[in-house]
């Protein structure tokens, strides 16, 4: 909707405001207002009326009108004219981006068959159009391999809908509403910043916020208490929560009775977990993890916000379904205030199937994991046929992706057809042979995908693309009639596509149409008000048994499979034993699981998202590069004084699999023995490499996710060059 605005009296031009949404990888989904004079976007503000957002803007996106306009913004298709990596790039028209597409597609086809060709997306945009699976309809036609995409939270849903099912669980709003919180393993202020406003105002009101983090970060600075834990070892304190809670006669045991199966497995296996040795493991000292425990269970209602970066370690998963069991153990979901949130998308009627089309899939297709793709690309994986075309968008893997040098290497092949669509020459992009141009949010329609609140948000375009950018709806629409599929899928428009991918008579679109998101931009679903919501007060889980499930029936007998991931990400759990309880499975690599590594690299990193980046995505705009700062190196004074190194001197962080630089900051807020250094930096700015160089390309035992946080390293000085940087 084009709403009205005051007309000027100083002689400038009109204005006009149309409703929009934030388009990024974040989930507070920011409802924004896009204000236009004469075509051109002059200013982006947050729309005050939104409940959840209130106006406001992060670090990111509070010159939002800035970005669509920076400089080297890609406008036209580009065909390689330089070397691969360098980044020169000519003109073309889109005709002949689209033939030669089709030349090389054809022929790779007609050699290897069409499994050669694979795609590379994540959210680099968060619609429902333009988004994630935005191409899925279009490459299962094609018959190309499937990607399974599990950049982030597939380890943290695959356990979570073992123990709780599809359920949105804890609304945000209403933490405003508890007594006691456990932010566990999130950095709010950075990636959360709409969400925190409600524990502060719960904080306020005398609860008591607790933020466990191996960090000290902005958002623990503000905690009532911040508990530093080594990384990867959260499973092995959930469980000691479990046992202290069980040992201390605190378990609320009408609720498990009633609304709960798995209980005495749940407490012969927490039972291994005395609080002595969970400070062994953890580094957390036993009488905290039996006060944590204690103040848990007996204030309620009680609230544990989880982040992402708990799943990205060996036994990232297995700590979540711990975390996840929680709740229901001390009945903290009886209460509005009470229980946990991974991601509230589970409530949000969107016709999945519908947009990726999985019946497309030929039988028999081959999935191959988007994290490991440098394996793929570099005959590590020994793939028959093996991969000669990559068609990347919505996704930047040689910043993103683990194991750069490989990924980085296999994009340099010569018999690689590499596509790239992007706003910008990213370090990807410098690597294709084929450059396409994609719209901003001011120039696009589409429905949002939320998972930190819940609000259905519409994005309305407010401006002409620049020269001849499309959205990705309209990439996949031409894309379509160059390979000549005649299906009517890509015959509608993008509002007939946003509307046939809902149902619209769910209970949970109930008084909500199309028709009123246009007019009014965002409404809440029909799930209960923040005040009122307490979704398993009884029970009612969305789990087989009806229950929440401490010992996960999804995961009996083996070949464990969460039919969710295929219908939305194509994301395949492997075949074969997973544990219906959880345990703590030590990380890949630490001191303690793998000592004689670390006798190489003694020390652990943490790589966590920066504070003005969204992922990479401004980490080339040079006001956002000033506000995050180069590609620092956060050290404990002890670890530095150990290898004579000094405050902002340039300094290298290198294992078996690479190395990147940085100036060193010298900083009690991470625990000796331990390093930080912030993900989303591009190359160029950082001596040409970023921290997932270091990165394994191994996954955890949910849901394939990442071990980005499962990695050691060594540091060392640079010495004379130390200034640089």
């Amino acid at each position: 909707m084009t709403l009205a605005a005051p007309r000027p009296t100083d002689g400038t031009k009109e204005l006009t405001i149309v409703r929009g949404a934030c388009p990024h990888d974040c989930p507070d989904t920011c409802a924004m207002l896009y204000h236009v004079a004469d075509g051109k976007l002059v200013e982006v503000k947050g729309d005050p009326n939104h409940p959840m957002t209130k106006g406001g803007l992060c670090a990111k996106t509070n010159n939002f009108q800035e970005h669509h306009y920076q400089e080297g913004r890609l406008m036209y298709p580009m065909r390689r004219v330089g070397p691969k990596g360098t980044g020169e790039f000519e003109r073309i028209t889109w005709d002949e981006a689209l033939a030669e597409i089709k030349s090389r597609w054809t022929s790779i086809i007609a050699e290897y068959g069409s499994e050669a060709i694979m795609p590379h997306a994540y959210l680099g945009h968060q619609g429902v159009i333009n988004g994630l699976t935005s191409g899925d309809a279009f490459f299962n036609r094609l018959g190309s391999t499937v990607a399974e995409k599990t950049y982030c939270e597939s380890g943290s849903s695959t356990a979570w809908h073992m123990t709780v099912g599809a359920t949105g669980g804890l609304d945000v709003e209403s933490m405003a509403h508890s007594k006691y919180i456990i932010v566990w393993g999130m950095n709010m202020t950075s990636t959360n910043l709409h969400g925190w406003p409600f524990i502060l105002a719960a904080k306020k009101k005398g609860a008591k916020v607790v933020v466990i983090d191996p960090v000290r970060t902005r958002t623990a600075r503000q905690a009532s208490w911040h508990i530093p834990i080594r990384p990867g070892t959260d499973g092995a304190l959930a469980l000691g929560m479990i046992n202290e809670i069980i040992v201390q006669g605190l378990v609320d045991t009408d609720y498990v009775e009633n609304y709960t199966i798995g209980f005495d497995e749940l407490a012969e296996r927490a039972a291994n977990f005395p609080a002595e040795r969970v400070e062994e493991i953890t580094g957390i000292p036993a009488e905290d993890v039996r006060t944590l425990a204690r103040e848990y269970a007996t204030s309620q209602p009680a609230a544990i916000r989880q982040g992402v970066a708990l799943e990205r370690n060996r036994g990232g998963g297995q700590a979540i379904r711990a975390i996840t069991c929680l709740p229901a153990l001390v009945g903290a979901w009886r209460h509005v205030g009470g229980g946990a949130m991974e991601m509230p998308i589970w409530e949000f009627p969107t016709k999945f199937d519908e947009i990726c089309m999985p019946q497309w899939i030929p039988e028999g297709t081959r999935v191959i994991n988007e994290l490991d793709l440098g394996m793929a690309l570099t005959g590590e994986m020994q793939l028959d046929p093996p991969i000669k075309s990559l068609f990347v968008y919505n996704s930047n893997p040689v910043s993103q992706a683990p194991a750069q040098q490989k990924t980085m290497t296999g994009l340099m092949r010569d018999d690689l057809f590499t596509v790239v669509s992007d706003h910008f020459i990213t370090d990807t992009a410098k690597f294709a042979d084929i450059v396409l141009p994609a719209t901003m949010q001011a120039e696009q329609l589409d429905i949002m995908v939320t998972w930190g609140h819940l609000y259905l948000s519409l994005n309305q375009p407010a401006i002409e693309p620049p020269g001849e950018c499309v959205p990705n709806s309209e990439l996949f629409r031409r894309l379509a009639k160059t390979m000549g599929f005649t299906d009517s899928y890509w015959d509608r428009t993008d509002r007939e596509m946003l509307i046939d991918f809902h149902d619209w008579d769910a209970p949970a679109l109930q008084g909500i149409t199309f028709e009123k998101l246009e007019e009014v931009g965002w409404m809440r679903l029909n799930v209960g008000l923040p005040h009122e919501r307490a979704p398993h007060a009884e029970g009612n889980f969305p789990t087989p048994s009806g229950k929440c499930e401490f010992k996960a029936s999804l995961a009996e007998g083996g070949n464990f499979v969460v039919p969710v991931w295929r219908s939305m990400y194509e994301a395949f759990q492997p075949g074969g034993y997973v544990d219906p309880l959880p345990d703590f499975i030590p990380p890949f690599e630490s001191p303690e699981s793998n000592p004689e590594l670390a006798n190489k690299f003694p020390l652990r990193i943490v790589t966590p998202k920066p504070h003005a980046f969204l992922n990479t995505q401004y980490g080339n705009a040079v006001d956002k590069q000033e506000t995050q700062g180069a590609q620092r190196v956060f050290i404990h004074p002890v670890d530095a004084a150990d290898r004579g190194i000094i405050d902002d001197e340039l300094v290298r962080v290198y294992n078996e699999r690479g190395s990147f630089q940085g100036p060193a900051v010298i900083d009690k807020s991470v625990m000796q023995g331990l390093v930080m250094s912030n993900v989303g930096h591009w190359q160029y700015k950082s001596h040409g490499s970023t921290v997932n160089s270091i990165t394994a390309d191994r996954h955890c035992g949910l849901g394939n996710a990442g071990v980005y946080g499962d990695n050691l390293v060594q540091v060392e000085r640079i010495g004379e060059q130390a200034s640089a940087g």
